[in-house]
């Protein structure tokens, strides 16, 4: 039976070989989306060397966190940010990888504890102009980086995007590409930028190819969702 240790092996071993045919050369970290999966899961696979969780749902986390506290987890919100929830998320992650418009972010910054590190933020891009999706336009990216940048409680780390999904590796490429030209252009604009959340099950290998620093993979690491969850 194949487990969440040998899928993590297995995916660990295809990043490296990735990364090493990549013009980019950088490093490139595994977050492990575990969302809807049970707490053994996330158990099993921080067993096998797996630090970084990411997560969709705010109280779904919260609850997954406060039943594995013995496990100095790094987590990160990888979901839509609804403002009302914009507290906990400050207070309980070390990571946001989908801020996409600047209130979040200042609601964001005024919620970080003092007493605690920088939250490490990615804004979300909409590369493909979608209606239904989360993110900021390209036209609209170096205003909202500036602004971000500006926050004392936040480190305004890089981009993310979640592309159209689709198995033609021409066409994933593209779409990271785009996503990389948006990053590069604000690395020009002196943007002290190093993370392209870029990548999941279905297309890590293109996001790695096009510089991706980190791949959220979640059904390629533990296998089918085993439960539904409410968006909360």
């Amino acid at each position: 039976m194949t487990t969440i240790s040998n899928r993590l092996q297995h995916i660990l071993a295809t990043i490296q070989s990735a990364q090493a045919m990549s013009e980019y050369q950088q490093p490139v970290k595994l977050l492990a989306v575990s969302k809807a999966q049970p707490i053994s899961a996330i158990r099993e696979a921080y067993t096998a060397g797996q630090i970084l969780f990411g997560e969709n749902y705010l109280q779904e986390a919260l609850d997954k966190q406060a039943a594995l506290t013995d496990l100095p987890i790094e987590w990160h919100f990888i979901g839509p940010i609804q403002s009302n929830k914009t507290q906990p998320i400050a207070q309980h992650f070390a990571w946001v990888h989908s801020v996409d418009r600047l209130k979040i972010a200042q609601r964001l910054n005024e919620a970080r504890p003092i007493d605690a590190a920088p939250l490490q933020v990615c804004i979300q891009v909409n590369i493909s102009n979608e209606n239904s999706k989360s993110g900021v336009l390209p036209q609209d990216l170096e205003l909202l980086a500036t602004a971000i940048a500006s926050l004392p409680r936040l480190k305004l780390r890089g981009l993310m995007a979640i592309p159209v999904p689709t198995l033609d590796t021409n066409q994933q490429q593209a779409q990271f590409k785009q996503v990389r030209q948006c990053y590069d252009a604000l690395l020009a604009k002196g943007f002290a930028l190093d993370t392209l959340s870029i990548g999941m099950s279905d297309d890590y290998l293109a996001a790695i190819a096009q510089g991706a620093t980190i791949v959220r993979i979640g059904s390629a690491l533990f296998g089918a969702r085993s439960a539904s969850v409410t968006n909360n």
